[in-house]
């Protein structure tokens, strides 16, 4: 579905959030950051020649001016596409100038997202290489990890749990540390945490907790590239919350939903540092040059690309370069 020109033009809409947010990192004013990066992604996303859909997004209609689920970006031409973004994943590491936030965006054929309503989302994953079906939401935590140690040939004391720092995951690291395993704890956006299992430079060995449902899809964009596991199951917590995924045909709320099912067929996933994290390192001014990293892969190759990239700073036109 795509070529390689297409890819590269995906890079510079991550690139473009990424460095309208370096001035904002470390100001503590998330909301400015957010509205820039929104801004610069989709004008660079507009440049792009696809017909696409924002199927994953800053939210719905009525909640977002720009990028909201169901608008149509690009030019108009070129192939038809799905589009799941978040234009800066980790708005408060980026105001207080902490790890873990970058750009990401991720492209696939129609209909190959879960269109997955701005809900939580309980979620589990693991990297490549492990007999199928060794991870379940049907499971406890320490049930998982003992299944993955036993994969992997290892003890549960040689195995790293990621999750983020949050009081409703008490359980998960209780059962975790019942069992002698590390412990990683991420503060912000978990698509990072779900890919972490996949990288081969990465300590994670397994990734459990709760969070937003459209980082889920997301993050499993990310895993279908590189090659995975992983469950997922929406958890409205309210009326309204059960409401709104009535209006997105998702009647069954016990449903558990595989890798596949969150994402598949031809997928192209980029994401650019704004901050340093597992993905990338953060954007930085280096003399008279706007330094990128970006971590750019697709399904359907399983290659992964780590893309440095200097800007130059007097130029105005680097977006279009």
């Amino acid at each position: 579905m795509y070529d390689r020109n297409l890819a590269l033009e995906a890079v510079r809409v991550t690139e473009a959030a990424a460095i309208a947010c370096l001035k904002l990192v470390g100001r503590g004013d998330k909301m400015a950051a957010d509205g820039a990066a929104t801004d610069a992604l989709r004008d660079a996303l507009n440049r792009m020649d696809i017909r696409g859909t924002v199927v994953i997004g800053e939210g719905e209609m009525d909640e977002a001016p720009m990028l909201y689920i169901g608008e149509e970006v690009g030019t108009g031409n070129g192939p038809e596409v799905d589009i799941a973004l978040d234009p800066l994943e980790g708005t408060t590491p980026c105001a207080d100038g902490m790890d873990d936030s970058t750009s990401v965006i991720a492209f696939a054929e129609k209909g190959k997202f879960l269109n997955a309503p701005d809900i939580y989302m309980e979620k589990i994953a693991v990297g490549g290489g492990l007999p199928a079906g060794v991870i379940s939401l049907a499971k406890t935590p320490k049930e998982n990890i003992i299944a993955v140690a036993k994969a992997k040939g290892v003890s549960t004391s040689e195995i790293t749990l990621c999750t983020l720092k949050r009081d409703r995951h008490q359980y998960i690291v209780d059962d975790a540390r019942s069992l002698g395993a590390r412990i990683k704890f991420i503060e912000n956006g978990d698509v990072g945490g779900v890919l972490s299992t996949a990288l081969v430079d990465s300590p994670v060995d397994i990734y459990i907790g709760k969070g937003g449902a459209p980082e889920g899809v997301i993050g499993a964009a990310a895993l279908v590239c590189l090659g995975g596991q992983m469950e997922a199951k929406l958890t409205p917590e309210d009326d309204a919350e059960i409401a709104r995924c009535h209006r997105w045909d998702i009647t069954d709320l016990e449903k558990i939903y595989t890798l596949d099912e969150l994402a598949s067929g031809d997928v192209m996933f980029c994401a650019t540092g704004i901050t340093d994290g597992p993905m990338a390192k953060g954007v930085y001014i280096k003399g008279d040059r706007i330094v990128t990293e970006t971590l750019m892969m697709r399904s359907k190759t399983g290659t992964m690309r780590r893309i440095h990239a200097e800007h130059n700073l007097d130029r105005k036109d680097w977006v279009k370069a």
